[in-house]
């Protein structure tokens, strides 16, 4: 990197905090949008308790499960099995997770993705609510949070997420970063960075297919056999762009299922099951005129604790 280019970068010591800042706000978020009472409900009747901060090297007690990637920008990939202790187990490296999978009986084949503040606690309950319905352990993917993101969402992406992946997309906002401020485009890139056919820019790593969360999606399915994915919020736009970006051929027989907004049903031979509150005024918002297949009498949450939330236990299974 050049002298020039180093007066554009920002000082790690007050990025990270400020990106942690972020993701606190994120996960105070997503506990309204995402069934966190019922996930805590569980494992305390499983007898484990969720613990969000950093232990650093230090091993997490018996009994407690480390989501520290709630306050971590780097992102996280997380088994949920409701079925099998440890209930959740989290994976920081995409490539060691694929192999670890390719030298199992019977790897992972369902993947969710939230929206809204796409923190680790809101991205475990949307996916323990998917593996309680279907029966079958849940990867959740916990995309990193960049300066990029923060940018974004201090335009309003929290709320205008159709048009924060339009910027991401289209704008390409995470290259201009890495060619001016390739240090300051790294924080938070952990986990997409890890993921085997990743791009960089400037030795900075960029985006593939608009997110970070989409990479890594679409990296899990060229080398592993996912065959249901479930988005809810932007998360469904992340699936769309993994998918969209994936070779001809492997989206046949995939299931497509989104909540709370509807996507193009446009991959060659995969099933579509999309649903939209009829009081959900964000999703219909963002939809930018794609109907779902099933219109539901709900609003955005899917927290259980309100009242006319999305029951994603029941949808999933339709």
């Amino acid at each position: 990197m050049t002298d020039s280019l180093s007066d554009f970068e920002l000082a790690p010591l007050f990025i990270r905090p400020a990106l942690n800042a972020c993701r606190a706000f994120n996960t105070t978020l997503d506990s309204m949008f995402y069934d966190v009472p019922a996930l805590t409900r569980a494992l305390l009747d499983l007898g484990d308790e969720i613990v969000t901060s950093d232990p650093g090297n230090a091993p997490t007690a018996k009994g407690q499960i480390n989501l520290s990637a709630d306050t971590d920008p780097e992102g996280s990939l997380l088994v949920i099995d409701p079925t099998t202790p440890p209930y959740v187990t989290a994976w920081k490296d995409v490539t060691d997770f694929i192999a670890a999978q390719k030298a199992v009986a019977e790897p992972i084949t369902v993947a969710s993705i939230t929206g809204v503040g796409s923190s680790a606690l809101g991205s475990a309950a949307l996916a323990w609510n998917v593996a309680v319905g279907l029966g079958k352990p849940v990867l959740a993917i916990v995309p990193g949070y960049g300066v990029a993101d923060a940018m974004l969402q201090g335009m309003g992406g929290w709320f205008g997420f159709g048009v924060y992946d339009l910027l991401h997309a289209k704008s390409h906002l995470q290259d201009y970063l890495a060619l001016v401020a390739p240090k300051t485009a790294a924080v938070g890139r952990g986990l997409s960075a890890s993921a085997p056919g990743n791009r960089t820019l400037n030795d900075a790593p960029v985006f593939r297919t608009g997110c970070g969360s989409s990479d890594v999606l679409h990296a899990l399915m060229e080398a592993l056999p996912i065959e249901c994915v479930v988005g809810h919020s932007k998360g469904a736009l992340s699936i769309a762009n993994a998918l969209n970006a994936l070779a001809p051929g492997r989206t046949n027989g995939v299931k497509v299922i989104t909540l709370g907004c509807p996507i193009a049903e446009e991959l060659p031979g995969a099933r579509y099951s999309q649903f939209l509150g009829r009081l959900d005024a964000l999703g219909a918002l963002n939809a930018w005129g794609h109907l779902p297949d099933t219109w539901e009498d709900t609003g955005h949450s899917t927290n259980t604790a309100f009242p006319l939330s999305m029951r994603v236990e029941e949808l999933v299974t339709q």
